[in-house]
């Protein structure tokens, strides 16, 4: 099985209904996990300290995606 890997960041954006960070220099990296439990723990942790602050916002990024970009995923990958 190939590994699955997930980084978590995030930071403040220019709008809260966009995805434009405010300061690229700011973004807030919290980490790669092993798995995407790990790293929705993560994330929901990040977003829950940060959640009086409507601009703050930290995504998932799937590392494993980018690394085999001719692999189709399915919508319950991380459901394996």
């Amino acid at each position: 099985m190939a590994q699955r890997l997930h980084l978590v960041f995030g930071g403040e954006l220019v709008d809260p209904s966009k995805n434009t960070f405010k300061n690229v220099d700011d973004i807030h990296i919290v980490g790669i996990y092993a798995n995407y439990a790990g790293a929705f723990d993560a994330w929901k942790a990040e977003a829950q300290r940060t959640v009086d602050n409507a601009h703050m916002r930290y995504f998932i990024a799937h590392i494993h995606r980018l690394r085999d970009e001719e692999t189709a995923a399915s919508s319950t990958e991380e459901l394996e």
